[in-house]
């Protein structure tokens, strides 16, 4: 069997300014092989703030978390950080 990982993302946007339809589509655009995104909810974090927490499924020999982190990143109109907020082998 494929070894492979659940994986849920917190990305903060830089403030309340921030069109969060805009970086859901942005972060859901990123395409890795053996990535597959998930559900994903926008949470309060206070000031208006709202991060975005999606989930995607990642095979473990194809996909880097850190090379997943820095392409979200790497959305910088809209996005200040990213953190795995959980991850479950499945």
């Amino acid at each position: 069997p494929i070894a492979k990982t659940t994986v849920t993302l917190d990305v903060k946007p830089w403030d309340d300014e921030t069109d969060m339809d805009a970086l859901t589509k942005a972060v859901r655009a990123i395409t890795m092989d053996g990535l597959l995104w998930g559900g994903h909810q926008l949470v309060a974090v206070g000031f208006g703030i709202k991060k975005l927490q999606i989930n995607c499924v990642v095979e473990d020999d194809k996909v880097s978390m850190d090379d997943l982190s820095d392409a979200i990143t790497d959305l910088e109109d809209y996005v200040q950080s990213v953190d795995i907020a959980a991850m479950q082998k499945i």
